[in-house]
């Protein structure tokens, strides 16, 4: 499929605009989330929407990262993603650090990610990252600060988002806090937050959210158990915002099929990943390039909550009879925090149990995801299809 020309990107701007492009300026309303602000950056100069997911970013590498999009798209819209919970263990007593939590995790846990790491023969960090690791917890937090996925630690991401020029800030697991919503809205911007179930879109509504996303199962990372096609226009119709459909969806035709159910547009993750701008893991990128769609599995291996992610050793390992339970959120990313480390650094040598652990979230798009193409070719095509998909099914209008 070639770029489309001028005449069908006029006509693709004509049939894609709503409230959602109007509230955002957008020709397309594709919004790209990924962690490599390449990805964002190219999405955004390319008509759609980059969304930086910034929850292991510290406050210093965030303003870096933003300062460098907007460089790069100037006038454009944008949006970071972050994860605040409203409730949060050890909130009432001022939060806890980091090594507060590091001390919680028991013994059993310890164990058995020791034996992981020797039975597939994964070699320790040498000696300056392995300090490295162990003065800071998962996404680089250091011990002695807030611990990742709290209020504390989000709190100085937001002040960083609202200096920017970034169009929104997006809560990723479940009704953003109203300390989030009263910054956000104080600084006019938007509020954007996922939802997995009707009854969490009416949650976002009455706290505010101004854009929600419905994420089905089919998703990346994490995600709840309706199906894409069921839950968008149950969420539709549950809420009086615009919605983006998300959940298995890379193509064209997908996004035409979820703004037949009622979507203004789409959030895509997935389908990044692959792109010759993600930082993507050299060897992870392979195995998404020849994954199908039966390859993935939700797992609380890697966060404590389900999210979907490729199936590997690593989540066999897990979902062994005989194997501790994975810990909740968030113990477990600080529990496999080093042993991810570990495994990162040498997955590269080919037929190493390294390499066989190796493993990343990723949706059942993956099995769409074979070829090698640019952010700016995913968005192209993914239009030129939409149009084709929506001509022809006005065709059935004609019998």
């Amino acid at each position: 499929m070639g770029y489309m020309g001028r005449g069908s990107e006029k006509e693709g701007k004509r049939l894609m605009q709503n409230d959602v492009t109007e509230m955002l300026d957008l020709e397309f309303p594709i919004f790209a989330f990924s962690h490599c602000r390449d990805v964002v950056a190219a999405v955004s100069k390319a008509g759609g929407l980059g969304v930086l997911g910034a929850v292991a970013h510290s406050p210093e590498q965030l303003e870096i990262d933003l300062d460098w999009i907007e460089d790069e798209v100037g006038d454009k819209p944008y949006g970071v993603d972050l994860i605040i919970p409203a409730k949060y263990a050890g909130d009432d007593q001022g939060g806890y650090t980091t090594a507060d939590l590091v001390q919680l995790i028991p013994g059993e846990h310890r164990e058995f990610i020791d034996d992981i790491l020797a039975r597939y023969k994964v070699p320790p960090l040498p000696g300056k990252e392995a300090d490295e690791e162990s003065s800071r917890g998962q996404g680089g937090m250091a011990r002695s600060g807030a611990a990742i996925f709290s209020a504390n630690a989000a709190g100085p991401q937001i002040d960083v988002a609202l200096s920017k020029k970034t169009a929104f800030v997006a809560n990723a697991l479940g009704p953003p806090p109203q300390h989030m919503i009263d910054a956000v809205k104080g600084a006019g911007r938007l509020v954007v937050a996922l939802a997995g179930r009707p009854s969490h879109a009416e949650a976002h509504e009455r706290a505010g959210v101004d854009i929600i996303i419905a994420q089905g199962s089919e998703a990346g990372g994490h995600t709840g158990e309706i199906g894409t096609m069921v839950l968008i226009p149950e969420i539709v119709e549950a809420t009086s915002r615009p919605v983006l459909g998300a959940g298995g969806i890379g193509r064209g035709r997908q996004m035409a099929a979820a703004m037949a159910l009622g979507a203004q547009g789409v959030w895509c993750g997935s389908v990044w990943l692959t792109t010759d701008e993600a930082e993507t893991h050299p060897v992870v990128k392979e195995k998404f390039l020849a994954a199908t769609s039966a390859d993935t599995i939700r797992s609380r291996s890697l966060t404590g909550k389900h999210a979907r992610m490729l199936r590997s050793a690593w989540t066999e390992e897990w979902d062994r009879e005989d194997t501790p339970d994975p810990l909740d959120m968030p113990l477990q990313p600080i529990l496999t925090a080093e042993a991810q480390a570990r495994i990162d650094r040498s997955s590269h040598h080919a037929g190493s149990g390294a390499e066989k652990l190796a493993n990343y979230f990723v949706g059942q798009i993956v099995g769409n995801m074979n070829q090698r193409k640019s952010a700016t070719q995913v968005v192209m095509e993914m239009v030129e299809e939409f149009i084709e998909a929506v001509e022809g099914l006005k065709g059935y209008l004609d019998y």
